[in-house]
């Protein structure tokens, strides 16, 4: 089959069943880069001074003018999301007037990235044109693994918060306790529930050496950015309270010399998964309410990037669904969560009452797999394409070895089928990459570590 966008034109084998004009960003990038021959550069600069940079090619022309723009921008937006930063550096004038007046700037085509960086680093965005691009810079920490006394591991939920007391690897004790941390603008509600958690594990130890936090959302430094956590708690309060809730928890708890990390759960459950098969460069993506990411080096670091997958664009279709958070349209969300189960679901012919919740609604299709309905059967073979294809792209981002795939739409017949659909895409259509890579899905010993006993392990006491 073949696809067209801005005049750019690739071939697909395998398309979803239910989504014929998915365009996946890999093939766009593929046959955009076959005719692109002007060099050009994007770097990205976050926190500390670090630096993602990327050299590539753009056309030049008149004639793809258009899909120059597209692809410098999307390529942007995929570098802010993967690593995160508050200041982008074009060398080439035109893009650079194009990305800094039209596309990252308040009211332009990515105005909610624009606000959301701007925010989330505390430092207003900016889009620079150079000369000469600074050099690339990371610093990948070497967090997780720390076996060795008496740790405490917390791990907040949406719906629950799990504690575990470690002693040498060991977990001697697990707490999990309903709590409603979405719903509750009291950040007072928040700490004390963090902080009980805290103590009850301490209790089951003769010490305390170290506090490893794994939590949604991003992390700078340990202080809360952004987190859907704290969706109700005000801005005044989220930022008296919330930002350095967790530092004020643990050092009032145990003292200011505790040796503590705050980490984004996606990183801290590919670090579990890196645990459990004692091998490094793993990349954990999970579907659940929307898309999780978690990144392990070759080395087995924590990188400290967002690796927000959510919010990387994987379908260059202009009529690509919209997210209702960022109002951008193409990106992981709508793809691989219970967002893109219940998007399929009427394409296959599966009528949803409206007065369910999107988990409702996950499960009636769940259910209807498990029944064996050929029509919820086409909505898991169209996720199982779509991730192939997706996968190519994230193989060109991150390079990984392993990818750990988790979350409840993994769950039951529909994931299994997902998975065997995603294997014959990538094995027919990404032959080379298909050898490359090993899918894995939770097995009892990543049970056993668990997030928060791979919490745990993530300071270095």
């Amino acid at each position: 089959m073949k696809l067209s966008v801005y005049g750019i034109h690739a071939e697909i084998r395998h398309s979803p069943v239910l989504d014929p004009d998915f365009y996946p960003m890999h093939l766009f990038n593929e046959a955009f880069l076959k005719t692109a021959t002007k060099p050009i550069g994007i770097a990205v600069e976050r926190a500390g001074g670090e630096m993602a940079v990327c050299r590539t090619f753009i056309h030049g022309t008149a004639e793809l003018a258009e899909a120059d723009r597209y692809f410098i921008r999307r390529l942007v937006k995929t570098l802010l999301w993967m690593k995160g930063g508050y200041k982008v550096y074009c060398d080439n004038e035109e893009m650079f007037h194009y990305l800094h007046d039209t596309a990252f700037c308040d009211g332009g085509e990515q105005d909610f990235d624009y606000h959301y960086f701007t925010n989330i680093f505390e430092k207003p965005f900016e889009v620079l044109f150079a000369e000469t691009l600074p050099e690339a810079k990371d610093s990948p920490k070497p967090m997780g693994g720390h076996l060795e006394g008496c740790r405490i591991g917390f791990d907040a939920g949406g719906s629950d918060r799990k504690v575990s007391a470690v002693i040498d690897g060991e977990t001697v004790y697990s707490e999990e306790v309903v709590w409603f941390p979405k719903t509750n603008p009291d950040p007072d509600y928040h700490y004390e529930g963090i902080v009980s958690a805290l103590k009850s594990a301490a209790e089951h130890m003769p010490r305390v050496d170290a506090v490893g936090v794994s939590s949604a959302g991003v992390y700078i430094k340990d202080r809360t950015m952004s987190a859907s956590l704290f969706l109700a708690v005000p801005k005044d309060l989220y930022d008296a309270k919330v930002k350095d809730i967790y530092i004020r928890a643990i050092t009032d708890t145990f003292g200011k010399n505790i040796p503590f990390c705050v980490v984004n759960d996606g990183d801290v459950t590919a670090l579990a998964g890196a645990m459990s098969l004692e091998d490094n460069n793993v990349l954990g993506i999970a579907m659940g309410t929307s898309e999780a990411g978690g990144y392990v080096d070759a080395n087995g670091c924590i990188t400290g990037w967002l690796n927000e997958l959510a919010f990387v664009p994987v379908d260059a279709n202009p009529a690509a669904m919209q997210d209702e958070w960022s109002l951008d349209i193409g990106c992981g969300v709508k793809y691989f969560s219970q967002d893109g189960v219940i998007k399929l679901a009427p394409r296959a012919g599966i009528m949803l009452d409206s007065s369910l919740s999107p988990a409702e609604k996950l499960k009636v299709v769940q259910g209807l797999m498990e029944d064996g309905d050929e029509r919820a059967a086409k909505v898991y073979e169209s996720l199982g394409c779509y991730l192939a294809h997706t996968l190519a792209l994230y193989y060109d981002l991150y390079a990984f070895k392993h990818v750990l795939l988790l979350g409840r739409v993994m769950s039951g017949k529909g994931g299994d089928l997902l998975l065997e659909t995603c294997k014959t895409v990538l094995a027919e259509d990404y032959p080379v990459l298909n050898e490359k890579i090993h899918l894995a899905l939770p097995d009892e010993k990543f049970r056993r570590v668990g997030q928060s006993a791979a919490a745990a392990s993530l300071p270095e006491a």
